[in-house]
């Protein structure tokens, strides 16, 4: 049974590892392969105390995490982001990654008339979710073109 519900600091030492294992899974030779360590639990653990971010649970383990808040990039108050939404291996294709981005669509939507996302741009598999899940790619792009970005309206608040 799948449920959803706020993350709390005491969830930092699991979602840094989900963090971790799906980064290093999903990215594979993408990008640099990412370390668990004490400072990347810690900040975790920091983040997730700071409220706008939940957690996925199977059977009562964690299998992913979501959060949102104001766009970093640009920056601005009243445009939202979907900061990050990670999936632990084992549960990838059984719909947690589905029912975190639907959480993420409607805390968004109640909090703001249009949000971004960031992913990279030769990284087929999140972008082919980013545009079931209802995303548009659009012209932003950072880091020498190696990020795109996506965007998504909202009809009312």
């Amino acid at each position: 049974m799948l449920t959803l519900r706020p993350a709390t600091a005491d969830h930092g030492p699991t979602v840094a590892r989900i963090y971790v294992d799906s980064w290093n899974d999903g990215f594979q030779t993408l990008m640099p392969t990412a370390v668990l360590d004490d400072g990347r639990i810690a900040r975790w653990s920091e983040t997730l105390a700071g409220g706008n971010w939940w957690v996925a649970e199977v059977d009562g383990v964690i299998a992913g995490f979501v959060g949102i808040g104001p766009s970093r990039d640009p920056i601005d108050p009243d445009l939202g982001e979907l900061d990050t939404i990670a999936v632990d291996p084992p549960y990838w294709r059984h719909g947690v990654g589905t029912a975190l981005m639907q959480k993420a669509l409607e805390e968004l939507a109640a909090q703001y008339d249009e949000a971004i996302l960031w992913t990279l741009a030769n990284y087929p598999q999140g972008q082919t979710f980013y545009t079931k899940t209802g995303w548009t790619q659009s012209p932003e792009t950072r880091d020498n073109g190696h990020q795109v970005s996506y965007r998504r309206t909202f009809n009312e608040r």
